[in-house]
């Protein structure tokens, strides 16, 4: 029996007794009379009427778990119980839920049902659930606790807003003590500061207190300035820390940006919006969507302000509308200008004129074929090779 239970029961008792001392005296007046024996029959009715009326206004309900301590407390404009008296359907719930005596969440919906073994409870209607912690503020259809499982779930039209991070998904679960929150279902995450990113996918884990953001599935991510999109990415799985907003996304990893204009792709691309600095610790392949010209590396950075990129390990450099490539160990290109400075195993080409250098240093564009071959200090005799290709061979 719930502890508020009790108390409205004893309150009812007085009733039962006065009922009961009426039936005794109406059965000794109905051995002189039949019409004593229908008096004691309503009589009885009434009296199992008022001990199986379990409708109460305006109640507070309590419930604590074997060592006493509260698992929750909530208010309700009225709560109605089952003949067992084993669930509570109560209107317009507001009330704490509890873990190890502190209250961890504050909720409020319009109606709810409540399990007298402390099992479970579950709202619905304009659920509204308060993480008292960090502030969190989840809003959905439905709600369900289960204290033994530590876990919370929340579904439909799932829409959930913090100082960090706003959020929709189909479905959202609580964990506590691990201070974690799983999103599913039409996913939609938009860090709250500057620079803001979008993630979208069909499953997101945010571990509250590490400040981070774990993308297991396909996810698309944007840069956002303004309202509107800026650069978008694309990848298998993501990681995102929402206090150093670094962004790390892998496998099959596509990040397009919109200025300056390159498509990069790798298996491992880690995007830091706050320093508009992408690294790749992976290999690599850079693509300059209005020069058409290709790079790639082994690694990789490239910082967005000033826009210069940074290769390194079997840099490949290729321009193919004048045909034109460069080999080099370390590439340093400036993007704005197109100009490159390498170093380390040079190779350059060109189809027109035809000719191969080869050094230990370049300076110079692939896209106006100025490419400057020098030798250099990494152990080479400093001497520039030089092939010259004869009209007759290359036709």
């Amino acid at each position: 029996m719930f502890s508020w239970i009790y108390t409205r029961m004893i309150q009812r008792k007085p009733v039962v007794w006065l009922l009961t001392l009426a039936a005794f005296m109406l059965t000794t007046s109905c051995q002189q009379n039949g019409q004593g024996a229908k008096q004691l029959a309503e009589g009885s009715s009434v009296a199992q009427q008022v001990d199986t009326n379990l409708t109460f206004n305006n109640i507070t309900l309590e419930q604590a778990d074997e060592k006493g301590q509260t698992l929750w407390k909530v208010k309700a404009q009225q709560a109605v119980y089952s003949p067992d008296q084993k669930v509570a359907n109560v209107l317009n719930p507001d009330g704490d839920i509890y873990q190890n005596g502190q209250a961890i969440y504050h909720v409020q919906s319009q109606k709810g049902e409540v399990l007298k073994n402390g099992d479970r409870i579950s709202l619905s209607g304009q659920v509204v659930v308060t993480d008292l912690k960090s502030g969190a503020v989840l809003r959905g259809d439905q709600l369900e606790w289960q204290p033994q499982a530590d876990l919370m779930t929340v579904r439909g039209n799932l829409r959930g807003t913090h100082t960090k991070l706003k959020m929709s998904a189909d479905q959202a679960k609580l964990q506590n003590k691990q201070r974690r929150v799983e999103l599913s279902g039409k996913v939609i995450a938009l860090t709250q500061q500057e620079p803001k990113a979008r993630m979208q996918s069909d499953h997101l884990i945010w571990e509250m207190d590490k400040d981070l953001v774990t993308i297991d599935r396909p996810v698309q991510v944007q840069r956002i300035q303004g309202d509107r999109a800026i650069d978008q990415a694309e990848g298998k799985q993501a990681e995102a820390n929402l206090a150093t907003k670094v962004i790390k996304l892998k496998q099959d990893a596509n990040l397009v940006l919109f200025d300056p204009p390159l498509q990069i792709t790798g298996n491992s691309l880690i995007w830091d919006l706050g320093k508009q600095l992408l690294t790749a610790d992976q290999p690599v392949r850079v693509v300059h969507r209005q020069q058409q010209m290709t790079i790639t590396a082994n690694q990789g950075q490239m910082e967005l302000e000033p826009k210069i990129g940074r290769m390194n390990g079997s840099v490949h450099a290729v321009n193919p509308q004048n045909q034109s490539e460069l080999f080099s160990d370390r590439l340093v290109w400036n993007i704005p200008t197109q100009r490159m400075n390498a170093d380390g195993n040079i190779a350059y080409s060109q189809a027109d004129p035809p000719a191969t250098l080869r050094g230990a240093k370049a300076l110079g564009r692939l896209d106006d074929k100025t490419m400057v071959v020098s030798g250099g200090t990494d152990g080479s005799d400093g001497r520039v090779v030089t092939d010259i290709i004869p009209d007759d061979v290359k036709k």
